[in-house]
């Protein structure tokens, strides 16, 4: 029997479109913070992407890189601290003095937080070095039925994800692609994926189409605003073409960094059909 899920990330199954905070509001806050996950929770987002590594007594944090350096006061490798020794460093400081003490969340914290402000979460798998242990973790943090049915595992690794569906069967994935496959469903099925996470610069309505269609989710990740400038001077035109696939139903879940901006950005393209402007950046 398949068991139906309460938290989907399939737009026509839930009404709307979802925001994605981008490692939360990534612009405005430290990212994969708790303090950036409420601020782009306070902007409208209900979804949040989240990076994920694995620590020396096998805990999951949220932490985009395996070294803490860039991100905290720390040095090293996650691997070699455990959670409470990473939960010590200061995650703040070097994205502004005003966020000093902001800690590294772990996965358990950040569904927590997700039941709190009623989340979904896009969990990335970061762990490169232990894999196999990352999925052991996994399977502990989520042994809920509540707790699996707010996440969406994500990575490039479509294979990992694979093994991470094998393991825990009823729970989803989906994969990351940064290129234009001719077959899009096809990359998703040989993995067993529930969601196709595609960029915006290649992302094809077609696509979304076959996608939707297959029953497969779609998020696109649309950037920071001055990412959009460059890409206007390229010759890109998303200001009228995202615009058009989010009326069109094609993107589930739309993410980016600046929340606030994304926000502005839906709300005006599904107000156009009423006449409202296209946003400019």
């Amino acid at each position: 029997m398949v068991r139906l899920m309460p938290h989907s990330f399939l737009r026509s199954e839930t009404g709307r479109l979802r925001l994605c905070g981008h490692r939360g509001d990534s612009v405005a806050a430290p990212e994969n913070t708790i303090a950036a996950f409420r601020a782009a929770h306070a902007l409208g987002a209900s979804s949040m992407e989240i990076d994920t590594v694995l620590t020396a007594d096998r805990q999951i944090v949220v932490l985009h890189d395996l070294l803490v350096d860039r991100t905290t006061n720390g040095t090293g490798a996650a691997r070699d601290m455990t959670a409470a020794q990473i939960a010590e460093l200061d995650a703040g400081s070097k994205f502004d003095a005003s966020f000093a003490g902001e800690r590294v969340p772990t996965l358990r914290e950040t569904i927590a937080l997700a039941h709190e402000l009623d989340l979904v979460l896009e969990v990335e798998i970061k762990e490169k070095v232990d894999p196999g242990g990352y999925i052991e973790a996994l399977k502990v943090v989520l042994a809920e039925e509540a707790d699996r049915d707010r996440v969406m595992m994500i990575s490039f690794d479509h294979a990992h994800l694979k093994a991470v569906k094998a393991a825990v069967p009823d729970l989803r994935t989906g994969g990351i692609v940064h290129e234009h496959y001719p077959d899009v469903v096809a990359v998703a099925r040989m993995s067993d994926l529930d969601e196709l996470c595609i960029d915006l610069d290649v992302f094809d309505p077609a696509d979304g189409r076959a996608l939707h269609a297959a029953g497969i989710a779609v998020r696109c990740h649309a950037y920071q605003p001055r990412v959009w400038k460059q890409a206007r001077r390229a010759g890109f035109n998303w200001d009228v073409d995202l615009a058009t696939w989010l009326r069109d139903g094609l993107i589930d879940t739309l993410s980016g960094d600046d929340v606030e901006w994304l926000s502005r950005f839906a709300a005006a393209s599904l107000g156009a059909q009423s006449g409202a402007a296209t946003p400019r950046v």
